[in-house]
């Protein structure tokens, strides 16, 4: 048995000073360090430090490891110039981008407290790095295809991506998924078929959906930057299905929307009474134009969405502190403590709730995965806890997964 204490805990009732947790690979017990120390007299007893924060571990439910080698080879500023940059640049990128960069970019994450990430695939070539990461990982394996001649063969290979995430055993840590990579970009027939297998597999599942307002155009008109694209690339100019037809093949499966920036109140509306969620990604929203998803809206709808950094091909770091900072200042109408707030849930018990995982929240029956954060200095009060923590937080002090210290 471990006890570990520190000036302040996140526990589900909000932030508690002094207290201190014991842990094995589950968390047993919170409670005053006297308390836990009569209970598990032979326990060993770590401090913190001052200023200390003890978070459990953060969640990032969206990123994409594939394009982990961009930096500066990508075109930002609209959806479409990033689109086109992404599809002249595609394979130099992946075949840049090899298991060791991938175990890097993780490490990235881990830094910055995140001890469970979900990892967007659209090949499967990210789950040897994902079994050797430390952290759990929740692993999409991501369905694309649009041309009617080929989605049988590249719904065939999907269905073995999803085998070998299957085939990982409890030690690798790696919880198998399915991801729809978009209403533009995947043929409704294999749509179905996908969201069937994540029903009766019980996998969580994910899509992309309605992120650039060229998306809209092209779903609801066959208009706008999408249609010299198609017909650019795959000989057409007519979208395989609209806005309401996408929506309605996920009526009887919850699925963690990416982005939906351009989705409207009633839409916003209707996903929420269907117990979805929003993964949300502000800065690759800014980078590539796409607008501000209104968590103002989601919160009066009592829909949960998580904060998630996607991957570096619209990002420049998978730090979650930095995307953070910047949903922080994105929302700049909401209450600055209320919103902390919110977006520490996003990341934790939120995320965790999305993602069908036993982590996320510092009680017990729960994983012992933790973040450590040091302050600079202590908080005036409990309820700035949050805002200080999102401020001043560069890197976690310590992390914990399954109860082991891993930095």
């Amino acid at each position: 048995m471990n006890l570990i204490t520190a000036d302040y805990i996140y526990t589900p009732e909000g932030f508690a000073e002094n207290r201190t947790v014991a842990y094995s690979g589950k968390i047993e017990a919170i409670d005053t360090l006297q308390a836990l120390t009569e209970k598990y007299p032979d326990a060993d007893i770590h401090y913190a430090g001052k200023n200390s924060v003890l978070y459990p571990g953060f969640i990032n439910t969206h990123v994409h490891l594939e394009f982990s080698a961009n930096s500066t080879t990508l075109k930002y500023g609209t959806f479409m110039s990033w689109l086109d940059s992404v599809v002249e640049n595609r394979n130099d990128l992946i075949h840049m981008c090899d298991n060791a960069l991938m175990l890097n970019k993780i490490e990235e994450m881990l830094h910055s407290g995140i001890t469970t990430f979900g990892a967007i695939s659209s090949f499967g070539a990210e789950l040897e790095a994902c079994m050797k990461a430390p952290q759990r990982v929740v692993f999409f394996n991501e369905l694309i295809g649009s041309n009617a001649a080929y989605v049988d063969a590249l719904y065939n290979d999907f269905l073995e991506r999803v085998k070998a995430s299957q085939a990982c055993t409890p030690e690798d840590r790696i919880t198998p998924a399915i991801a729809i990579h978009s209403p533009y970009s995947v043929h409704p027939v294999i749509l179905q078929r996908a969201v069937q297998v994540a029903k009766q597999n019980n996998l969580p599942l994910s899509a992309h959906f309605l992120e650039s307002q060229d998306e809209r155009e092209w779903l609801e008109d066959g208009n706008g930057g999408f249609k010299a694209f198609f017909e650019k690339y795959f000989n057409t100019s007519t979208p395989l299905t609209t806005i309401d037809e996408f929506m309605h093949a996920f009526d009887t499966y919850p699925a963690h929307f990416t982005h939906c920036v351009q989705a409207n109140e009633e839409e916003l509306a209707y996903l929420a009474s269907k117990g979805h969620s929003i993964a949300h990604c502000p800065r690759s929203n800014r980078l590539l134009g796409c607008g501000r998803l209104a968590i103002e809206q989601l919160r009066t709808l009592q829909m949960p969405f998580t904060v998630a950094t996607d991957g570096l091909s619209s990002n420049w770091s998978l730090n979650i502190f930095d995307e953070l900072r910047a949903a922080l200042m994105m929302h700049h109408a909401e209450p600055l403590n209320q919103l902390s707030q919110l977006l520490i849930q996003s990341v934790t018990s939120d995320a965790a709730k999305i993602l069908g995982i036993n982590t996320g929240s510092i009680e017990a029956g729960r994983e012992s995965d933790f973040a450590v954060i040091t302050l600079p200095d202590a908080p005036s009060s409990l309820e700035d806890i949050a805002l200080q923590t999102i401020l001043h937080t560069q890197k976690a002090s310590e992390v914990y997964i399954g109860g082991e210290k891993v930095r």
